[in-house]
């Protein structure tokens, strides 16, 4: 049943993805990447103050939310002094934060570097989707980058689970295997090289391209197995349960936070 609920939630919201890349403007792009860094920035406050006596302050929360939003609208417009200056931004709130409850907490700087790393982590990688996006055939570069990330998924999950004999990380995802990883490796290099192919026409550029579809499924399992060690860091099971099937928005795009920086600095590097 669980299984199944994760191929219905993939098919409902694949068109709606489609249509938006395809059809929408930048800034529709940005809104949509606005809202699932928003969501999975919610989640990880969640997780990460979830395992102490810390609470999350709505100031803390309040800059997070904000500097999801306007990172993203300022990689639509790709201005990196823009991403710059919201990055800079959101130190000030903390700084502001650090004035009014200096006196009433002495764990303030432990709060504050969670939240940095929730904004590096999510949302500033959220946001070179949309630098991507501004390159030229940004879009097909996109689905590039979906699809391989989700054949990884898909190729470590039925390769773990019909191959899948030893361990890969026990302390931190049990159920992972050597077998399974190797499997989405090898799904993820399979595709891209087809995709390349068929995306842009090139050969010569398919093979450019199949070094960074091996590092693109090593960061995406390096990023599922990171946000599985700050969930059990934490005990907690799931980053939420909005999406049916596939648990929190985190959840679901925890491999591809690490997979967009990878794309984005390859391209830079090739083109």
């Amino acid at each position: 049943m669980q299984h199944a609920k994760r191929w219905i939630t993939s098919i409902i919201l694949a068109p709606l993805i489609i249509w938006i890349l395809i059809k929408g403007s930048p800034l529709i792009l940005a809104a949509l990447v606005s809202v699932v860094a928003m969501s999975a920035n919610r989640e990880y406050l969640r997780i990460i103050f979830h395992s102490g006596d810390t609470t999350v302050s709505w100031m803390v929360s309040g800059a997070s939310f904000l500097t999801c939003v306007f990172l993203v609208v300022a990689a639509a417009f790709g201005s990196w002094p823009g991403m710059i200056l919201v990055l800079l931004l959101n130190l000030g709130l903390l700084a502001l934060f650090v004035l009014f409850r200096f006196a009433e907490s002495d764990d303030l700087f432990t709060t504050i570097a969670r939240q940095m790393l929730g904004v590096v982590y999510i949302p500033l990688s959220l946001s070179l989707l949309l630098l991507v996006r501004n390159m030229e055939q940004g879009v097909l570069w996109i689905f590039w980058l979906l699809i391989v990330c989700f054949m990884n998924d898909t190729g470590a999950f039925y390769s773990g689970t019909f191959m899948g004999k030893r361990k890969l990380a026990p302390r931190i995802s049990p159920k992972k295997t050597i077998e399974g990883s190797v499997g989405g490796i090898a799904a993820s290099m399979t595709v891209g090289l087809v995709l390349s192919l068929v995306f842009f026409k090139s050969p010569v550029l398919a093979l450019i391209m199949l070094p960074c579809s091996l590092l693109i499924a090593v960061a995406g399992q390096a990023g599922d197995l990171f946000e599985s060690a700050l969930k059990r860091a934490s005990s907690v099971k799931d980053s939420g349960r909005i999406l049916p099937g596939h648990g929190g928005m985190l959840d679901r795009i925890d491999g591809l936070l690490f997979a967009i920086p990878v794309l984005y600095g390859y391209l830079l590097a090739v083109r």
